[in-house]
């Protein structure tokens, strides 16, 4: 698995922005927080939906988190007061370094298809459930993908003897993140009354080689940062045609289910 050892495109990343955009608000919609004092966005991207935290709570310091140095730059060209952004990494990230002062942890920690690329992110939850504060609430998504078509036919055409050598363990794999049951027992074991559940987007894509635009800005970035650009022009080369057979363009355009696993909880 890899540990983002690669550079993100935050153009790239904000195509299909409708569909990256709403499974945030489905999991921010269930944050019953009235009028938190502070609020972090662990894995914030660009930025744009970290702001809605800060127009949504009005008095809260809202900090938005990422360890691609591209995505804050964007981020921090947002001005919304109460809104900041700093680089660093989630796995180094504690509660008590607090979102506006040490020893202050958030009212509302959120992170949005993020904790995937964290090794050991269960653990991480698990440090920070213990450190909140009754009444604090934690919501994540993770996406629940792993196992379908697009990401295990990258992860085997990435294991064929062509690619073996340069990529090895480059991708993550299909335990990256765990099944909802695991998050569940994980937020009530540490103290927190959680809501959890699962959603598939049947995500109706534009354009030629949809699927294949839609992971260059998540899931191939791993290996388009691994390979040289020659290189990287004839895996996707192979890669699109994968794609084709497994999803194949209709009348009105390319269907790409897109499972996500959801979970909120406040601290009791």
């Amino acid at each position: 698995m890899t540990d983002q050892p690669f550079v993100w495109e935050p153009a790239q990343y904000r195509k299909f922005g409708d569909f990256r955009d709403r499974p945030f608000f489905d999991l921010t919609s269930r944050i019953g927080a009235v009028a938190p004092a502070s609020a972090v966005d662990l894995g914030c991207g660009p930025g744009n939906l970290t702001a809605t935290l800060a127009r949504r709570w009005p008095q809260a310091s809202v900090v938005g988190l990422d360890s691609s140095a591209a995505m804050v730059e964007k981020a921090q060209g947002l001005t919304v007061p109460g809104l900041s952004f700093v680089q660093g990494d989630i796995a180094a990230w504690s509660p008590l370094a607090g979102a506006s002062a040490p020893g202050a942890p958030p009212d509302v920690i959120v992170s949005n298809a993020a904790l995937q690329w964290v090794p050991g992110h269960r653990e991480l939850m698990s440090g920070w459930l213990a450190t909140m504060h009754p009444g604090a609430w934690l919501g994540v998504q993770v996406p629940g993908n792993f196992g379908g078509p697009s990401h295990v036919l990258m992860r085997e055409l990435a294991e064929s003897s062509r690619w073996r050598k340069q990529l090895g363990r480059v991708l993550q794999h299909d335990d990256v993140v765990a099944e909802p049951a695991v998050y569940q027992e994980l937020f009530l074991s540490g103290g927190a009354r959680v809501d959890v559940w699962e959603t598939t987007y049947n995500q109706l894509l534009q354009g030629e080689n949809a699927v294949l635009e839609w992971v260059r800005g998540t899931a191939l970035r791993p290996i388009l940062s691994a390979l040289s650009a020659s290189e990287a022009e004839e895996f996707e080369g192979g890669y699109t045609a994968l794609l084709a057979a497994a999803y194949p363009a209709g009348a009105h355009g390319t269907i790409y289910p897109f499972r996500r696993i959801f979970m909120v909880g406040e601290k009791q």
